[in-house]
């Protein structure tokens, strides 16, 4: 699965899922830029796959507000000259009961997980586009998008409607060679679920057919497939990463 000589953008890449995305894809010989709210945690992956011998840039951006996308794809066309892969991973939780759910919790989950990937994919289409040799467009949803989650009305609302924007888009581009897919995750296991109670990791695992939960580098290994020339057969598609908890 080479990638030499092509670019990606991985929004959220300074993390768990995100940065195993970014390390993939560089050791599969792309050049990798990365954004994260905060940049020090961004700049430290950037780093680490330059002590590997690959190609890195760093961007502080909030994918939740309108400007950054366009700023974030401009950083990598100024550092990398081309944009060949986008990987829409940044995503917030703010978890609650319906009943109790503040209006903003709504707001700010759609605005990043929703409507971040919307802006993001088309300021990435621009230069892909312009380029003529097709692209890749890879958004990370979640299993709860299908399946449904209490407590998390608005992250899966966002997840559901990103693999709604995925459909729609690998419509709109599959003539101009660039294909368009999600990957939905399960149970996975990242500094954000270590600190779940033991009785709630032990009730999810026996809800998972394949019996253990999954890597970030399990996601990041079906993302760097549907970016390699092994998938350019395959658009408009959500892969499920999450050992059979929902089939």
């Amino acid at each position: 699965m080479s990638l030499v000589e092509k670019v990606a953008l991985v929004t959220g890449g300074s993390r768990g899922i995100g940065a195993a995305i970014a390390h993939s894809l560089s050791e599969a010989g792309a050049a990798v830029a990365l954004c994260a709210r905060h940049l020090e945690a961004a700049e430290s992956v950037a780093k680490a796959i330059e002590a590997r011998g690959g190609r890195a840039l760093a961007v502080k951006a909030d994918i939740g507000r309108a400007e950054d996308a366009d700023r974030v794809v401009a950083a990598c066309m100024d550092r990398f000259g081309r944009l060949d892969i986008l990987v829409n991973n940044a995503g917030i939780t703010r978890d609650g009961l319906v009943l109790r759910m503040r209006d903003e919790d709504w707001d700010q989950v759609l605005a990043v997980n929703l409507a971040g990937a919307f802006r993001c994919a088309r300021a990435a289409l621009r230069p892909m586009l312009k380029q003529k040799q097709g692209g890749r467009i890879i958004s990370i949803g979640s299993v709860v998008g299908s399946m449904g989650n209490a407590g998390q009305a608005n992250y899966a609302a966002a997840k559901a409607g990103l693999i709604g924007l995925t459909k729609a888009l690998a419509r709109e581009v599959a003539s101009r060679g660039v294909t368009v897919n999600a990957v939905s995750p399960g149970f996975i296991d990242t500094d954000l679920t270590a600190g779940l109670p033991e009785s709630v990791r032990r009730t999810s695992l026996t809800q998972i057919p394949l019996g253990r939960f999954g890597t970030a580098g399990d996601v990041a290994a079906a993302v760097t497939f549907l970016a390699s020339d092994g998938a350019a057969y395959i658009t408009g598609q959500v892969i499920h990463v999450n050992g059979g908890l929902y089939m």
